[in-house]
């Protein structure tokens, strides 16, 4: 129900203080009561009447008027006039843009996946005459329809193309709301899929997939970092092996680096002593100890 505007009451008011007025006067001249009555009842009907001719609408907004049921015109927005009792108007049509929530619950999609979707769409009134006369609710209308199109899309779309591609089904649903409001004098500006939920159980499933899959690849690069650090050792060695005073150079400073920052124990073969010409396995032992002898010094 529509509240009465300010200007209409104003203009009862006014009327109707005139016709007191009158009457007032009337009855001091001539005395008569009578007349004086009959004044204030004309001047309350002419403001009943004035008043309810006299209506505003905002500035979003468009009046349907009908004259004996049939369709007149569109009035609005501002100061706008109709006929008393022969004049009406069922709808007030909001032109602004409007958001419609709407949801599904436990749909299939194509690869037979229960899930609930909600999202939003945005519409407005482009033809107030046809959101009026060609459909009886538009607003119920457009809601329904917005559901049954959701439906649809979700049964002719995979899960994981749901879940990766909301962009595209927001539009897929864009334009098929829109072909089914157009007639109705509705503009469909856009729809938003907000949130797609899935059962907990797959959710987990997903989650154990995304994991295994994080770590194959994981596995992958390390073998690729092997594969190129052999690489790298091969092109070493044969450096080495065209330098052998290289290698001993190498040898003797991984083996004083190892001594001097552990201080410990270092198991070395006989073969890689021979092959590094360290001087046989008491010349290795007696630097170990001078090595230890030293950094004792060093920490004393």
């Amino acid at each position: 129900m529509r509240r009465i505007s300010s200007v209409a009451a104003l203009i009862f008011i006014v009327i109707l203080a005139i016709g007191a007025g009158i009457s007032y006067a009337s009855y001091n001249i001539s005395g008569d009561n009578a007349g004086s009555t009959w004044i204030v009842i004309i001047a309350f009907v002419i403001a009943m009447i004035a008043s309810s001719a006299t209506k505003v609408a905002d500035q979003w907004e468009k009046a349907v008027i009908l004259r004996l049921g049939n369709f007149r015109s569109l009035k609005g927005p501002g100061l706008f006039f109709i006929i008393p009792v022969i004049d009406t108007i069922p709808y007030w049509i909001d032109t602004r843009v409007i958001t419609t929530t709407f949801k599904t619950e436990k749909t299939l999609t194509k690869d037979t996946v229960p899930v609930d979707v909600d999202a939003v769409l945005f519409w407005k009134v482009i033809d107030s005459k046809k959101a009026a006369l060609d459909v009886a609710d538009y607003q119920s209308a457009i809601s329904w329809a917005s559901q049954t199109a959701l439906r649809d899309v979700i049964g002719k779309t995979m899960l994981s193309d749901m879940l990766e591609g909301r962009e595209k089904i927001s539009k897929e649903l864009q334009k098929i709301i829109d072909e089914r409001t157009e007639p109705w004098g509705v503009n469909v500006i856009s729809v938003e899929v907000k949130d797609v939920l899935i059962p907990p159980a797959l959710e987990d499933a997903m989650s154990m997939q995304a994991q295994a899959e994080r770590e194959r690849q994981a596995r992958v690069i390390l073998g690729d970092s092997e594969r190129q650090v052999a690489e790298k050792f091969g092109e070493a060695a044969k450096t080495y092996a065209d330098n052998p005073v290289a290698l001993h150079l190498r040898a003797m400073n991984m083996l004083y680096e190892g001594l001097k920052q552990n201080s410990t124990i270092v198991i070395v073969p006989s073969s890689a002593i021979e092959t590094m010409q360290l001087g046989g396995l008491t010349g290795l032992t007696a630097l170990t100890m001078e090595l230890q002898k030293g950094q004792a010094k060093k920490e004393n």
